[in-house]
């Protein structure tokens, strides 16, 4: 016995092996390729996919980077050819408002879209970037906002990749220019054209609120507390006149105060009762939805971008659980009228 713990002393340390090394400096990456593959492809799931295959590939052919350029620059490069193998062939992503117009809440739910069709919420935690600039930090919020990822949708894939890389990475032209094999002249032409197609979907420039602000979170907890209580005097005091409730993978989507509040006590009474646990996504203050269902709660992601533009979306169950708040404790709900799904 004390041969043996006087030889586990002085076992030598593990020496790491060449390729985690490797492999800790492409993780480094992680984080800022995951929103430029989510600017590209407008979903969370495929983001991450994207940057899974991005990251396997370059480990696999590490021996053939040659140096001549940043690892990052590599790496992109990657990334960018990857996004645009995935969209290649595909329609664009879209959210219920830029498909047809405002219904009531006396309109029929419809038959739910494939997953593809949508643009996903994500969390900002899977893209926010770590820079102590105030300035950086806005124009990542701004640039992953859902409408402005929607207008992105607008651009073919090239252009869009021109786009980010130019205005919201700022990458030279030169830059952009290597990595898309192509000339300066082509990549601001490609900048042009998609100024001009972004210029026409009316995306604003305004700041985003920011999701730590003492007055963003107090909106945020009151309509929690509305919401909870069902209470839609309060619920509607909070939104502005305009506001748009939208619920992917559903077409349907609602403008007015009216159909609001109708839907939520007509057709949307299954989510009396549900718990709101706030969390941020896409630069914006945000809550993760549990609906009451059976003996326990059916997690639903709720993303609203402040109180103009309210999010449900189905089978965010797997957004919740892999990124989002944790599943809540149960609590005593007021007594609900109606449990079943809408």
């Amino acid at each position: 016995m004390t041969e043996l713990a006087a030889s586990a002393q002085t076992a030598p340390t593990p020496v790491p092996h060449p390729t985690d090394a490797v492999a800790g400096r492409l993780e480094a990456y992680r984080t800022e390729l995951t929103a430029y593959c989510y600017r590209m492809l407008g979903s969370a799931f495929e983001a991450e996919d994207a940057v899974q295959d991005t990251l396997v590939r370059a480990w696999r052919n590490i021996d053939r980077f040659e140096g001549r350029s940043a690892l990052r620059s590599w790496l992109y490069r990657i990334a960018t050819n990857v996004c645009l193998d995935m969209l290649t062939g595909r329609e664009r992503r879209a959210r219920p408002m830029d498909l047809g117009e405002a219904k009531t809440a006396e309109s029929p739910l419809g038959i739910p879209l494939v997953e593809s069709a949508w643009i996903e919420p994500i969390p900002d935690a899977r893209v926010a970037g770590s820079s102590a600039d105030p300035a950086e930090l806005s124009v990542q919020r701004e640039t992953i906002r859902l409408a402005f990822i929607a207008a992105l949708q607008h651009l073919p894939p090239r252009q869009r990749a021109v786009l980010i890389l130019r205005e919201v990475l700022q990458w030279q032209a030169s830059e952009v220019a290597e990595l898309l094999e192509t000339s300066v002249a082509s990549v601001n032409s490609a900048l042009q054209r998609a100024r001009a197609t972004l210029a026409t979907k009316q995306v604003t420039a305004s700041d985003p609120a920011e999701p730590t602000d003492p007055d963003q979170q107090a909106l945020l907890r009151r309509y929690v507390d509305a919401f909870e209580r069902y209470d839609m005097d309060s619920l509607t005091s909070l939104l502005q006149e305009d506001a748009t409730w939208s619920m992917p993978p559903y077409e349907l989507w609602l403008q007015t105060h009216r159909d609001i509040v109708n839907w939520c006590l007509g057709p949307g009474i299954g989510c009396e009762g549900s718990r709101l646990i706030p969390t941020t996504a896409n630069g914006m203050p945000a809550f993760g939805q549990y609906k009451p269902s059976g003996p326990g709660r059916q997690p639903r992601a709720v993303v609203p971008p402040g109180a103009r533009d309210l999010r449900r979306t189905d089978r965010r169950d797997q957004l919740l659980s892999r990124h989002g708040p944790p599943v809540p404790a149960l609590r005593p709900a007021a007594p609900a009228r109606d449990l079943t799904d809408p």
